[in-house]
């Protein structure tokens, strides 16, 4: 386990905040680490800045996840890691589409000439929608508060999917399941990055496993070709205890 003090601390929503800090290792966009509160529990947690200063970008919701928004400046963050896998580097022009907290981990992969399609509950709740250049970005927000009403996917629908080359995508299972949906019969690649419950995040306990693969190791990035044939994505999972649920 290691920690660093931390730096600064925005605030991006109402109920989310970045925790930046300083950490001396080569994190690629995608990766996670497990952070650990202690007294309360550890969680995985994408790296939305992965610079020379580390940062990760937290949604009150949780326990876990409530303590780390409540951290200051001078406090300590405890960690370990980086897991998991990276996104592929894109060969054209590539849209990042982002659910709710799930922007997080798509934040490095933003940079000038990046289209984007942003969505959440709330005006309130878009995440580093102001990262993109206006006439790049397309925002949606289930209440219609912002944007196109609806879900992300609707996004998409309102874009021309021939002149993107990969798409990003981050967010709810369900959200993903629908835009995998929605381009399986397009000639357009895409990386997805999940959120399962992950409790060792090194391939020990199983609890992110899908369709025999582990999340931690094998993922959290998979290919648009290898979820086609998925037979569990988007429809169940384990939950905490170990049961499997319906999505």
């Amino acid at each position: 386990m290691m920690h660093s003090i931390i730096e600064r601390v925005d605030r991006e929503t109402p109920t989310t905040v970045s925790l930046l800090f300083p950490w001396d290792s080569n994190v690629l966009p995608g990766q996670f680490i497990m952070v650990w509160v202690p007294g309360i529990g550890e969680i995985p947690i994408s790296l939305s800045y992965t610079g020379k200063i580390k940062g990760i970008t937290v949604k009150r919701f949780g326990f876990t996840s409530t303590a780390l928004t409540e951290l200051k400046p001078g406090g300590k963050i405890f960690f370990r890691g980086p897991y998991g896998n990276t996104f592929r580097k894109a060969g054209g022009k590539s849209l990042i589409v982002g659910g709710g907290s799930g922007m997080a981990g798509l934040l490095p992969l933003i940079t000038p000439s990046s289209h984007g399609v942003v969505s959440a509950r709330t005006k309130e709740e878009l995440l580093f929608a102001d990262r993109f250049s206006p006439e790049r970005l397309t925002t949606v927000t289930d209440d219609g508060s912002e944007g196109i009403k609806g879900f992300a996917v609707e996004g998409l629908k309102q874009l021309d999917m021939e002149e993107f080359s990969m798409i990003y995508v981050c967010g709810p299972e369900l959200m993903l399941k629908s835009v995998l949906d929605y381009i399986s019969d397009k000639k357009i690649d895409a990386d997805f990055s999940l959120e399962r419950h992950m409790k060792c995040g090194i391939g020990i306990c199983d609890s992110c496993s899908m369709d025999g693969l582990q999340l931690c190791t094998q993922g959290p990035i998979f290919p648009k070709a290898m979820l086609l044939n998925s037979t569990e994505f988007g429809r169940e999972r384990l939950s905490v205890s170990g049961k499997r649920e319906r999505l």
